[in-house]
């Protein structure tokens, strides 16, 4: 599962009201919430950010502001603070209401003191008859509705939801190229045990993109569970490795794929030794090769990660079947020098 995606740039926001008679007792209230939120967010304290967020929400929607922008930086907190139930609950009613994020602002320079205001688009209107004011302009934000469904289908997988591949259709329907999304499509389908469409989605993935190592992993493991795809399985491990030499995880399942169902083999081995010794030695020089193939991976596997006792007790086991006697004494004390650090 990849981290999620949560890099939203919060900024201070200026508040400003019509003609009512308690503006500026409510943007005094106002600005207070919003300077403990945006100072709760900076020191990383988003737990206590996120309440104060909603609540400059809830005190502009009262004044008839539905700026649900402020719902969304409580939803980006929530998230830092591994809230993932109100996070979810948040994101999903943005993502269903349609918000994108997009505003436009409004300002004007006072001609006087050369400072630009901020300011309410009817405000901004009645502005431009008032010739104490000067160059009137409007910018608008960038859309951050893909970010939405990006961040709501990373918590919806974490959370093992149901909903995820839900939310992550209805988000390739409006961003039918976006990398992030396709990626978690792939993780929906293999968390709801649809391996055909999870397998799918790596090949389109990797089609777009065959420098990703850890999609070619992914494919190899998933090919390694059908007899029928194992030699596609290899060449897809052999791929990642390529692209990124030191990826352990890769090594260790050529090595596994390579010698295959070795407990299987040794009980045949076992069973045949009586009465048949010579179909029993086809068996055993059969799995000597096979371990000879996986001795280099071995051998990396063990290079890339040298703490592993599992990588050096799998490569002792591969020295004695090709009876390489000097390096089974090399990994026996690796093994066991590995081992005692593994108990203090």
């Amino acid at each position: 599962m990849k981290k999620l995606i949560l890099g939203m740039a919060i900024v201070a926001s200026a508040f400003a009201f019509g003609q009512k008679k308690d503006a500026a007792a409510l943007n005094a209230q106002l600005q207070e919430a919003n300077k403990v939120a945006m100072d709760a967010y900076n020191a990383k304290n988003y737990a206590a950010a996120a309440p104060k967020f909603i609540e400059v929400y809830d005190l502009l929607k009262a004044n008839g502001q539905d700026n649900k922008i402020y719902m969304y930086y409580a939803g980006l907190s929530h998230a830092l603070a591994n809230n993932s139930d109100q996070s979810i609950k948040i994101y999903t009613d943005l993502v269903n209401s349609g918000f994108t994020g997009v505003e436009t602002t409004y300002t004007a320079k006072e001609k006087k003191t050369g400072q630009v205001v901020n300011l309410d688009k009817a405000t901004w209107e009645l502005m431009k008859k008032n010739s104490d004011y000067s160059d009137f302009k409007t910018e608008q934000t960038k859309s951050i509705e893909s970010d939405l469904y990006e961040t709501l289908s990373s918590l919806l997988l974490n959370a093992k939801s149901p909903e995820a591949l839900t939310i992550i259709e209805k988000g390739l329907a409006k961003f039918p190229n976006n990398a992030k999304l396709k990626e978690a499509q792939s993780t929906a389908y293999l968390q709801s045990g649809n391996t055909d469409k999870f397998v799918s989605g790596l090949k389109e993935q990797l089609a777009k993109n065959p420098n990703d190592a850890t999609n070619w992993y992914n494919l190899g493991v998933m090919q390694a569970k059908n007899p029928a795809t194992v030699n596609d399985a290899l060449e897809a491990f052999k791929k990642a490795i390529e692209l990124k030499p030191d990826f352990s995880d890769a090594y260790q399942n050529l090595v596994y794929t390579t010698i295959g169902d070795d407990a299987k083999v040794v009980g045949e081995i076992n069973a045949l030794r009586k009465d048949k010794p010579d179909e029993a030695s086809k068996l055993i020089d059969a799995r000597r090769e096979r371990f000879g193939k996986a001795l280099p991976y071995a051998e990396g596997w063990y290079k890339a990660n040298p703490k592993s006792i599992d990588a050096v007790s799998t490569l002792k086991e591969i020295y004695m079947v090709t009876k390489n006697m000097d390096k089974v004494k090399e990994m026996k004390a690796k093994e066991a020098e590995l081992s005692a650090a593994a108990t203090k």
